[in-house]
């Protein structure tokens, strides 16, 4: 079944309304309850295997939750941190994905190709039951930005990894110039493209007060930022950010009229709950389904890697920034590391495998085992991990 029926999607959304209210009654992250519910119903007889594809989630329910994250975001902090969200979106992408890609091949004898793959999409985060908890706890703000925004140039960067590394298995040329060109086509096309699309659709709300209308006009750039670069081999998730960070800052200064701001950001704080209470649901129905060892051999050794690369690319990268204005924080660097989950991203990718990739079953079994673990054992920890360090507001950094 790859398509959610409308009393699957009624059950769903039934589920994740009490979830919700479950949830902040408990103070427990939102997402592990939503993932629990998930393979709760897995096991309800009459209740069919909840789909999960790698269309719905890639094309349905990533747009939204990419966007309403980056229309949040200020231009004047986000730039101010530039410089260190993409120091370990980037190179810490690469080294997390290159310690992953060398333990599998060593430790459990995939084949490169099989274990760059599992590598890069893995290397993907998804801090949403990281900054749910930042929201109850009230932390330390450049801390919550720092999570938000290395988390969304994280996933361009593993998602434009991920592409060049498909179109090499396919057969594509695999020279330097060939990548660099690759690379450079994704990227900057991505992000073109995401531009283009916000500033033609900001013109037309410019000429318009109608905030039903203001909204459709976002969601037109959500999805269609998303589409058209992914229809031209470009980056659909940093077309999407980027449209979304423009909205949110060049849109507030009048192209969106003050009126409909409020409905704006409403519309897509909904949207995002909707998208992640889906998804999440969808992840536990589907681990219901996974065999009783899915944390032993090669998931245990995979979950193992994904810390150490984490711990690699974010420790030493760091490092770098001390003597600069720009230093991280070594309490937010430990936040950095347990908080990188994995989630809908990793899980896309993962779906998207090509069929003739040797080891892809063992990918999307041992994906689905690493995403659970850092939404079982990471997520429900941060609360606590977040008091040990003292990392509230109203403690100074």
């Amino acid at each position: 079944m790859d398509e959610l029926s409308i009393p699957t999607l009624g059950l769903i959304l039934l589920t994740a309304s009490l979830v919700a209210m479950i949830s902040r009654r408990l103070r427990l992250p939102y997402s592990v309850g939503l993932v629990a519910a998930g393979i709760a119903l897995g096991f309800v007889p009459g209740v069919t295997e909840l789909p999960l594809s790698r269309d719905l989630i890639f094309t349905v329910f990533l747009p939204p939750l990419i966007f309403q994250a980056a229309l949040e975001i200020e231009w004047r902090h986000f730039r101010v941190n530039l410089p260190v969200t993409a120091l370990l979106a980037f190179p810490g992408v690469a080294i997390a994905a290159a310690v992953v890609a060398l333990g599998m091949h060593w430790l459990l004898g995939w084949s490169w190709t099989g274990a760059s793959l599992f590598g890069v999409l893995i290397a993907a985060t998804d801090p949403v039951a990281v900054l749910a908890a930042f929201k109850e706890m009230r932390v330390q703000p450049r801390l919550g930005l720092l999570v938000e925004s290395e988390s969304l140039l994280n996933d361009g960067a593993a998602a434009v990894g991920f592409t060049i590394l498909v179109a090499v298995a396919s057969g594509a040329s695999a020279t330097p110039v060939a990548i660099a060109s690759s690379f450079v086509w994704i990227v900057a096309g991505g992000i073109a493209v995401g531009a283009a699309v916000a500033a033609v659709l900001l013109l037309i709300a410019g000429r318009t007060e109608d905030h039903l209308v203001e909204i459709t006009l976002t969601t037109i750039a959500a999805y269609g930022s998303f589409l058209i670069a992914e229809k031209f081999g470009m980056s659909g998730v940093l077309a999407t950010l980027t449209s979304g960070l423009l909205v949110g800052n060049v849109g507030w200064k009048g192209a969106i009229s003050a009126n409909a701001r409020s409905h704006v950001l409403a519309f897509w704080a909904y949207a995002a709950f909707l998208a992640n209470s889906i998804v999440f649901i969808l992840i536990g129905g589907h681990e219901a389904h996974q065999p009783l060892g899915i944390f032993a051999g090669s998931s245990a050794v995979a979950v193992a890697l994904v810390l150490l690369g984490r711990v690699l690319a974010i420790y030493p990268l760091c490092a770098l920034l001390k003597p600069t204005s720009l230093k991280v924080d070594l309490n937010y660097q430990h936040v950095l590391v347990w908080g990188g989950l994995r989630g809908s991203l990793a899980l896309a990718l993962s779906l998207a495998l090509p069929q003739d990739i040797a080891e892809r079953g063992a990918i999307i079994v041992t994906a689905f085992a690493a995403v659970a673990f850092s939404i079982f054992v990471q997520g429900l920890t941060m609360p606590w991990f977040i008091k040990k360090l003292g990392l509230t507001a109203e403690q100074k950094a």
